[in-house]
């Protein structure tokens, strides 16, 4: 998907809404249990009840993994339906890969041949022989980690080199990477207070934002600092959608939540 057929959901949806597929046996109405995949089942559900108010689905790979390869048969289903029923929606694997050379080809090859997302999630600590191999594919997105929402995003990503924050080494010296037009970056919500710097360095890459809603992040405040003439703005959403009953409506209280966020995105729109 190119970054201009992304924005133009947006404007067409008035959404630049993401729901993450966090997707766990022990959270989901326990009467999918009975289904031949729980997890399509589930996933399925939420798809069918939400598309026409997201514009991007983000499958943390992690939940597929921990169920081996019934897990993976899962996750392939779920992107195949995807890009079935709703191929003009983005998907991201969030899976956080990075390593040296081959194996990050490898990686990549994996999760955009193979799987067939639109983007994955990557961490730079390695440098730029490990983010560059992701970038060759056409019209396909790498979403480098800059500043995250977690509590340990402090541990590393604010310490100074020569005066200058991690993340925003991060974010300079990335734009210097063959095919840097490629790359998105992770921005958490809770760090809203960044965004003016951020912007300063990436004035209109798009950024994929968690922390809205569960982790405390404003939807307001990462607007005002983050949104760019092309919304350049993904918000991500899951625990708040996805688990927002666990009963047998829970499609629908899915779409009631994600409709809530929608409205309110529609308003910054």
């Amino acid at each position: 998907m190119t970054t201009n057929e992304l924005v133009q959901q947006i404007r067409n949806k008035k959404s630049f809404l993401c729901i993450g597929l966090d997707t766990d046996l022990e959270k989901i109405p326990s009467h999918l249990l009975k289904e031949e995949d729980p997890i399509f089942a589930f996933n399925k559900a939420i798809i069918d009840a939400t598309h026409h108010l997201t514009v991007a689905y983000k499958p943390n790979i992690a939940f597929y993994e921990a169920y081996g390869l019934k897990g993976w048969e899962s996750l392939k289903k779920t992107i195949d339906y995807l890009n079935e029923k709703h191929p003009e929606i983005f998907t991201i694997a969030d899976a956080k890969r990075g390593d040296i050379g081959n194996t990050s080809t490898r990686y990549a090859e994996a999760f955009f041949n193979d799987m067939n997302f639109d983007s994955v999630t990557i961490a730079p600590y390695m440098g730029k022989d490990s983010v560059e191999p992701f970038l060759e594919f056409t019209n396909k997105h790498t979403i480098l980690l800059a500043l995250t929402s977690n509590p340990g995003a402090f541990d590393f990503q604010t310490l100074e080199v020569d005066g200058v924050p991690v993340y925003q080494k991060v974010l300079e010296t990335s734009k210097s990477y063959k095919n840097s037009e490629n790359l998105m970056y992770v921005v958490g919500a809770t760090k809203a207070e960044y965004l003016k710097e951020i912007r300063n360095i990436v004035p209109e890459s798009f950024l994929l934002v968690p922390g809205v809603g569960a982790q405390g992040g404003s939807l307001e405040d990462v607007c005002k600092y983050g949104m760019t003439k092309d919304i350049g703005l993904l918000i991500n959403s899951s625990r708040g959608i996805i688990y927002a009953s666990s009963e047998k409506d829970f499609d629908e209280k899915a779409a009631e939540k994600a409709k809530e966020m929608q409205q309110q995105m529609a308003e910054f729109l």
